[in-house]
Order: C-alpha cells, then structure tokens, then sequence
C-alpha cells in the first residue's frame, strides 16, 4: 500500500490513541491508587447497591462511577481488575454490562442535553433522551440480575489476595518473626521505623501505579494503534452505504413513513445529522412517538457501522480480540433487543 495513503490515516488515528491511551492511564493509576489507598469503601458506597446482589466486589463500584465521568477510564479500571485477578472473564462481562447506564450518563450531559435536545426540540428531544436514558437503566438491571443468577465467590478474588497471592508476602512475615529469636524490639527503633514507613509509603504506593500503568499501556497501546490504522482504512475503501440497505425493512416493519428511511440512513452516519433531518418534520409526516422511534431504528442501524468504526477497535485494544469479542457482543446484543422493546412499544 502506497505511503501517501497511509499517512492521512496514521495523521487522523494516533491523535484519537493519545487520547484513548491517555484516559486508560487515568483510569489504571486510580484503580490503583483507590485500592491502595483504601478509598474503595468511601468510593464504592452508592455503587454496592448494584454490585453487592451482583456478587461483584466493592472494587468494581469505583470503575462504575469512573464510567461516569469517562467511559474509557471506567474500562480502563476494569481492565486492570481483571488483569490482576480480582474479577474473572465472566464477573467482568457483569460489570461492563452494568456500566451501561452510567456511560450514558455522562452523554447527557455533552451532546444531548447541549446538541440534540435544541436540534428537536423539547418534546421529542426528552421523549428521546428519556428512551435512551430507560434502554441503558434496563441493559445495566439485565446485568444486576445476571450476576445475581451467574456470579459467585468463583468469579471474583478479593484485592488482597489478588494482589498477595503468589507474592510471598506471608512467608516473608513468618521469616522475619522467625529471625527475632524471641528478642523485643526496643521502642526507639521501633518509632524510627514507623516513621520511615510512613515516609516511603506515599512514594511506594505511587511507584506501583504508576509501573502497573506503564506495563498496561505498554500492552494495550500498539494493538489499539493497528487495529484503528486496520479499520480506517478498511473503512475508507468499503462503501457504507450497504448498510441503507436495511433501513427500509425495519421501517416498514413498524409501520414507519416512508420519510423515516432517510432519516435511518443519516442516523447510520452521524446522530446529529439524522436529528438535523427529522426535526423539520416533526409534527406533519411524524408525530412525536414516531420520530423518536425513527431515531431508535436509526440507532440500531447505526450500531453496524460504529460497531465496526469504534466499538472493534476500542475493545480490541483494551480486552484483545478474544474477550473483546465477547464485550461487543454482549453490549450489541442488549442495545438492540432493548432497543427493538422500546420501538415496539412506542409504536404499539
């Protein structure tokens, strides 16, 4: 493949790494740094009425609310709970499922409220984002409930011994016990050694994380760069208006007006293009029920192409191909059968 038609691509894709690279860093430090630090019964004490009946540990409470404020982040954590042990492959599909809602949250509050709700107006715009809002609730209570049915003490591995197991830490302890022959411990160099404890600890605990950190991006960085290089390119030679294809169907299946298909194609696209094309006509070729069931179609529709954009790359990268495989399926699979309930309903 020629260079000149590499470069605009590395040029549009390792802007978009950084970026990525730079909140899973985030989100590895504090997971680090809150089990360290003990944060996690502080962090974690609205979120354990989710986790606690999904027999998922305190630790994922903190990822849950870090998915509020960054997805990637939130991702970031559990990742590194995985890698570490505290949750395993089946726990963890758990929790990114029950991360849902909380993701949405944070769009709320960045692209609908301020770009979607103007664009249509506030009937629809609420009608719309409060069907989202209800999709997300309903995917993140589909994962409460799996892990109350799925989960047990198998699945998951409390941080302690994740982070002691196989570390030697215990027979280190009784060495040293061992070493004393029974002799006591003067109390001044006791104190001395307190307080050099307490001086180093900071700077131990922050050195940790921060060589946890590296080792994760060292991991995760180069697979998301080529897999993201993979499928923009992939992407720039493959005619996505293919996808169209299946819009009118799925139209006439609910009994949609014919107008509703180019609204599906843009939202395939981009959502803020589709809202632009709907809202003109929001009140004469669609009632406010239809519209928002219009969008909802255009966002399954939209999920083959995002799916493929940005889902494959982003989990690819964080996960690898095998468990990342078994995230975007889970993830794809919920938002359309719950998107499919909530047309079904809004049409009904």
């Amino acid at each position: 493949m020629q260079s000149s038609a590499v470069l605009p691509v590395l040029f549009e894709v390792l802007p978009r790494v950084a970026r990525i690279a730079a909140y899973i860093a985030v989100g590895v430090f504090a997971a680090n740094l809150v089990v360290a630090f003990g944060l996690v019964e502080r962090i974690a004490g609205l979120s354990r009425y989710l986790t606690s009946p999904a027999n998922l540990p305190d630790e994922v409470g903190t990822a849950i609310v870090t998915t509020a404020a960054s997805t990637t982040a939130g991702y970031g954590m559990l990742a590194e709970f995985r890698e570490s042990g505290v949750l395993d492959d089946r726990a963890t599909l758990v929790a990114v499922t029950i991360n849902t809602f909380f993701g949405f949250v944070q769009h709320i509050f960045t692209f609908y409220w301020p770009v979607l709700i103007p664009i249509l107006g506030r009937e629809v715009g609420f009608m719309y984002v409060g069907a989202r809002a209800a999709i997300a609730l309903a995917i993140t209570a589909t994962g409460v409930v799996a892990g109350a049915v799925l989960l047990s003490d198998r699945n998951t591995t409390p941080v302690a011994v994740a982070e002691t197991d196989g570390s030697g830490g215990a027979v280190d302890a009784v060495d040293a016990a061992a070493t004393s022959d029974g002799e006591t411990t003067d109390s001044v160099d006791a104190d001395a050694a307190d307080a050099d404890a307490t001086d180093d600890s900071l700077r131990e605990m922050l050195e940790d994380a921060a060589r946890s950190t590296w080792k994760k991006l060292r991991r995760i960085v180069p697979r998301l760069a080529v897999v993201y290089v993979a499928v923009t390119l992939l992407l720039r030679t493959t005619d996505l208006e293919s996808f169209a294809a299946l819009a009118s169907p799925l139209t006439n299946l609910v009994g949609l007006p014919g107008a509703a298909v180019p609204v599906v194609v843009a939202f395939a696209f981009d959502t803020t293009t589709g809202a632009a094309t709907i809202a003109p006509a929001i009140g004469e070729t669609f009632t406010p029920k239809q519209a928002v069931a219009t969008m909802l179609i255009g966002g399954i529709i939209s999920f083959a192409v995002s799916t493929f954009k940005r889902s494959i790359p982003f989990q690819y990268g964080i996960w690898g191909p095998e468990f990342g495989s078994k995230v975007i399926a889970v993830n794809t699979g919920l938002k359309i059968v719950f998107i499919a309930v909530a047309v079904a309903l809004l049409v009904a």
